[in-house]
């Protein structure tokens, strides 16, 4: 647990300044203007007193224990003071000092320095070259940080990677009067982490919603088992910063150059569902409904406002989201008749009009609250100066803290009229999410329903195929591992995917044209013949395959054509298979992923992945709803069903395929990058008629 950094009963300062615009000047000054209820104990040899307060000379003049100490001394001298925090019994340690593995050679070895000192101690170290935490707990009000925002105690918990980013949410929360628990940026990380964080703040009882900011992880299959069980107990709000950098390897398989380098945080995000965003305001606003609301249980929205135009704002965001805005039924539809004025639309939306006050708008939204046709309540309310605006702000309360359904509130008025600013305080004291303009209103109402849709997703548990024959994959790719190769021949990858019942079209390999020739007699014509070399990455790049050969003359002239043209490859093997024309071509691929595992990739194959790059992916290992989402999930999901007269192909064949790769990718982590393309997709089955695999040569 981080109860030593995030509870800290007494808080030393190594490197505590007289001078008023310095970090270890700042940080005591937050300290004591948050009001912080333990000890406060600088340590400066040269100084008496710093910020009013006794300074010691050294951490083992301190007459107390310390359990959280700040460094902020330059770099050379920090590992000193880690074993003098060790010497002391301090249990957690903020470096704020920079200096380390971000500056090269001479600052990585620094690091590795303090980091074996503090390891000898058990001592946790948070940074180095970080900002510090935030605890707004009024028992404790620890402000061990050098920021200017100073949070009021609330539920939103805090994290982020970049300090500078950190920073702008915490105060974008402030500016909104959102209040925050709990807040950290750890700088490089380089021994309390991110997973380490997210996992304190699902065990905090205080904490309702976090917001986590990230640029990546160096041990993403750690965020992702944490994160997965942070998220069944509380909302998750994400961004990841980059997502616009083009691939940053170069690979060789279409999987491997489709994947882009942000890819795999986003997949994280869906598999575990973490609620992503793009923009931090977003991110930020969608903020303060998750800090007072009750997730819905669908996506059926009432829309209650007293002027038209905002309602079709709004309901254009609302329908982006996937939610649904339904007619009302008869009975509330007679109820609404008896208390609004003769001129309100009593359909969904509800118009009110202008001149609705208290009682019109709390009979309309206990109409809301009473269907068991709406799940969540947006509100748009203007403040009409003809009207009670106070009374329909307590109405607008009095209802949100029943908490049976999520709401919302578009608030449109002047806060230069004092009038209006006592309706907003209304609002605000009743924990009523509020906002000025519709757009952001209803984004922030559609995220609490997409949250909602994501606790409701069940993608169930990975199936493992009986029959799967891993030995055999495995010996073989040592086979070829011992000859120190990493492209696999076409007879080992065919090897490989039977091994796990995946379909593939009769096949053989041979070495010359009278091979086959015989070959194709025995599997049947038409056949096809491809190249079988590990030197040639894309045979057909290459002219290194021939379909649709109908006679034995074909094969013989094709394989000894491509003698000529390739033959100073090396010796040539080649592979003969039944041609299986008519089908939809369609991919599946593979690519390794550094501490994560493997990204599983689907969409049209042949040339249409290289032109449309139609394609999905997936986290490994995918279950049979996952895979029936990437089938759902290209644009072009529309031609597996058929068009035009074509029949549909067999999906149900497909997923299983999907699950197959899946099961392999388990069993063979070894393998880098692998595709199967195109796959042949029939209304009665799917046969993979050309593979590649790639593999680690070592380990």
């Amino acid at each position: 647990m981080l109860d030593a950094l995030f509870k800290p009963k007494a808080v030393a300062l190594v490197g505590a300044s007289t001078k008023e615009l310095s970090i270890g000047n700042v940080i005591i000054r937050n300290l004591q203007r948050y009001g912080y209820k333990g000890e406060i104990y600088p340590v400066n040899a040269k100084a008496d007193e710093v910020c009013g307060l006794k300074a010691y000379p050294s951490l083992a003049d301190i007459p107390g224990e310390v359990d959280l100490a700040h460094i902020i001394i330059p770099s050379q001298f920090v590992p000193q003071a880690i074993e003098e925090c060790g010497q002391k019994g301090v249990k957690a340690v903020i470096i704020n000092s920079a200096g380390f593995s971000e500056m090269g050679e001479e600052g990585a070895r620094l690091q590795a320095e303090f980091l074996a000192n503090a390891h000898k101690y058990g001592i946790r170290l948070f940074g180095p070259n970080c900002q510090g935490i935030i605890n707004s707990d009024p028992a404790l009000n620890a402000y061990c940080n050098f920021t200017f925002t100073f949070p009021k105690p609330g539920s939103i918990s805090v994290v982020a990677l970049s300090g500078g980013v950190g920073a702008l949410i915490m105060q974008a929360l402030d500016d909104l009067d959102i209040g925050q628990r709990l807040y950290a940026s750890n700088g490089n990380a380089c021994d309390v982490s991110i997973p380490e964080i997210i996992h304190y703040y699902g065990e905090d009882e205080g904490t309702k919603a976090v917001i986590l900011y990230t640029e990546g992880f160096d041990q993403p299959r750690d965020f992702l088992e944490v994160a997965r069980k942070v998220t069944a107990k509380k909302p998750v709000l994400a961004m990841k910063a980059g997502r616009t950098e083009e691939g940053a390897k170069a690979a060789s398989s279409h999987t491997g150059s489709l994947a882009g380098v942000d890819i795999a945080t986003e997949l994280i995000f869906e598999k575990i569902g973490v609620l992503p965003f793009r923009d931090e305001g977003e991110m930020v606003r969608a903020a303060m409904a998750f800090s007072s609301q009750p997730v819905p249980a669908g996506n059926r929205v009432g829309i209650i406002t007293n002027t038209g135009g905002p309602a079709v704002i709004a309901t254009d965001v609302l329908v982006d989201f996937n939610l649904e805005v339904p007619k009302l039924s008869a009975a509330s539809i007679a109820r609404l008749r008896e208390t609004q004025f003769p001129e309100a639309a009593l359909e969904n939306p509800i118009d009110v009009v202008a001149t609705a006050g208290g009682p019109q708008f709390r009979a309309a939204l206990d109409v809301m609250m009473d269907s068991d046709q709406i799940d969540c309540v947006y509100i748009n309310f203007v403040t009409a100066p003809f009207t009670d605006t106070d009374a329909v702000a307590r109405e607008i309360v009095a209802v949100n803290r029943q908490k049976r359904k999520p709401l919302v509130c578009n608030f449109m008025t002047n806060l230069k009229l004092e009038r209006f600013q006592k309706t907003m305080a209304i609002l605000k004291e009743g924990d009523v999410p509020f906002y000025a303009n519709p757009g952001d209103a209803a984004r922030a109402l559609g995220s609490l329903v997409q949250y909602g849709r994501i606790q409701r997703r069940d993608i169930g548990q990975p199936h493992l195929f009986d029959g799967a024959d891993a030995a055999r994959a495995r010996t073989i790719i040592e086979q070829a591992r011992q000859t120190g190769r990493q492209v696999l021949t076409a007879g080992e990858v065919y090897g490989i995917f039977e091994a796990y019942g995946i379909a593939v079209a009769p096949w053989q390999v041979v070495r010359g044209a009278d091979q086959a020739v015989a070959a194709a007699a025995a599997i049947g014509y038409p056949v096809v013949v491809k190249v079988d070399s590990s030197a040639i990455d894309h045979k057909s790049d290459m002219g290194g395959v021939a379909v649709n050969l109908k006679d034995a003359a074909a094969v013989s002239s094709a394989v000894e054509e491509m003698q000529r043209r390739l033959g100073h490859f090396g010796e040539l093997g080649f592979l003969v298979q039944k041609f299986l024309p008519g089908g939809r071509e369609l991919i599946i691929g593979a690519s390794a992923e550094r501490n994560l595992g493997h990204l599983v990739m689907f969409g049209l194959g042949g040339i249409y992945v290289e032109t449309l790059k139609d394609v999905v992916f997936k986290v490994a290992p995918v279950t049979r709803v996952e895979a029936t989402e990437m089938l759902a999930g290209i644009k072009t999901a529309a031609l597996l069903d058929g068009v035009r007269g074509e029949a549909g192909i067999d999906k149900q064949a497909v997923i299983e395929l999907i699950q197959r790769v899946s099961q392999l990718l388990g069993d063979l982590p070894m393998i880098e990058e692998m595709d199967l393309n195109p796959i042949m997709a029939f209304a009665d089955g799917a046969f993979a008629v050309d593979g590649r695999i790639r593999i680690q040569t070592g380990g």
